[in-house]
């Protein structure tokens, strides 16, 4: 199918295939119930898998970063191997029987791929809209935010079936991807660079510009938050009274609710940069989900269970709407031929913080309670005091 073949626009054909792309990341969640009755596995267990994960994805960014691959070679031919390796890699585990060692690096895998799906999908987004980058990027990570959502909808959707065609099935959702990247191609505004052209130079080289300075620690602040409030969700609802209040609905379709509200939140915000900056958007959204870390306790005591419905549902809304943003702000400050560079090492050090911040919230659930969404909170604080302090200090 040649480019011109694409019915969607370009921006469109991205966004959907980051969200089956990134289908992947958390497909194994999806049976974990599975793997704990069939593998005889622990939640511990099943975290581990998920760290798997994460730590692929760590090392791939800052490998993608500093070795200057994502400027150096086609996005788009990235883009699409790495989600045929890594629907290969899911498709894998879903054939394994019980050997947790090879499920682990087996997730590793995965998340390696990912390094080459989510940040190169950023880069394809700003060769195609630069003008439009920060509202493009809002409808690429809100497909990235239903992607986190698509475990808990698939528990709803399709619990009647074995968990091999769940992970199947996201294996078909990444080739589906690769497919329209690979057919779409490069946009024209960040070319490829041509054999024997100059190297584009160290991407750690971006962190010397103030404004890139200021864009990431906003968004180290928004990613100190983020996953975190994703991995204990369920947790968090299930202790407060919306379980006992909505019984009728699971755990996991008030958890899809509110992760996946996050996709309008990252929607909304993008069209909200017609009329105010991007800057003010992501510092906006990261005082409101900052507000929702530190009165969580109060909220669900004070208010009726409809009304907390309503307070998740605004966190889990606002709590990813600054990512693009933060990601628009950061392709700006920096030169175009580090772009997939910059944002890849970005990527790899905010993910690196989720690490810490999910362990400390897991770890300390059951004594804190429903204050674990104090140990987020450090993350809105000093996300936006470091920008603001960054932006205004002379150059």
């Amino acid at each position: 199918m040649k480019r011109g073949s694409v019915q969607f626009s370009p921006v469109l054909t991205i966004a959907i295939a980051q969200l089956f792309g990134t289908s992947l990341w958390f497909s194994a969640n999806s049976a974990a119930d599975d793997l704990v009755r069939t593998w005889g596995l622990t939640a511990a267990n099943i975290g581990t898998l998920t760290a798997a994960v994460q730590a692929g994805f760590i090392l791939g960014t800052m490998a993608f970063a500093l070795l200057g691959l994502a400027d150096r070679f086609s996005a788009s031919r990235i883009f699409g191997l790495a989600a045929l390796l890594g629907a290969g890699f899911n498709a894998w585990f879903a054939c394994l029987s019980g050997d947790f060692s090879a499920a682990i690096a087996l997730r590793f895998a995965v998340g390696v791929c990912l390094a080459g799906i989510y940040p190169i999908g950023m880069k394809l987004v700003i060769s195609w809209a630069p003008d439009r980058a920060g509202a493009a990027l809002a409808l690429l990570v809100g497909m990235l935010t239903l992607g986190t959502a698509l475990p808990h909808g698939l528990r709803i959707a399709a619990a009647q079936w074995p968990w091999q065609y769940v992970m199947a099935g996201s294996s078909v959702l990444a080739c589906a991807a690769a497919v329209l990247v690979l057919c779409l191609g490069n946009g024209p505004h960040l070319p490829v660079r041509r054999h024997g052209a100059p190297s584009p130079g160290n991407p750690l080289r971006a962190f010397r510009d103030r404004r890139f300075r200021a864009v990431a620690v906003g968004y180290f602040g928004h990613m100190w938050e983020l996953y975190a409030f994703w991995t204990v969700l369920p947790m968090l609802v299930a202790r407060s009274s919306l379980q006992s209040v909505f019984g009728g609905l699971s755990t996991s379709t008030l958890a899809f609710a509110i992760i996946g509200i996050g996709a309008l939140g990252c929607i909304a915000g993008g069209l909200l940069t017609r009329w105010v900056d991007s800057a003010g958007v992501a510092l906006g959204a990261l005082a409101i989900s900052g507000a929702c870390c530190l009165l969580l306790p109060f909220a669900a005591d004070a208010l009726s269970p409809g009304w907390l419905l309503f307070f998740f549902l605004v966190w889990g809304a606002t709590v990813i709407a600054d990512s693009p943003q933060f990601s628009a702000l950061a392709a700006r400050a920096c030169p175009p031929t580090l772009v997939g560079g910059a944002l890849a090492i970005q990527n790899s050090i905010g993910f690196a913080l989720t690490v810490v911040s999910i362990a400390l919230a897991s770890t300390y659930l059951g004594e804190l309670g429903l204050k674990t969404s104090w140990i987020l909170l450090p993350g809105p604080i000093l996300g936006i005091l470091g920008f603001l302090l960054l932006r205004r200090r002379p150059a």
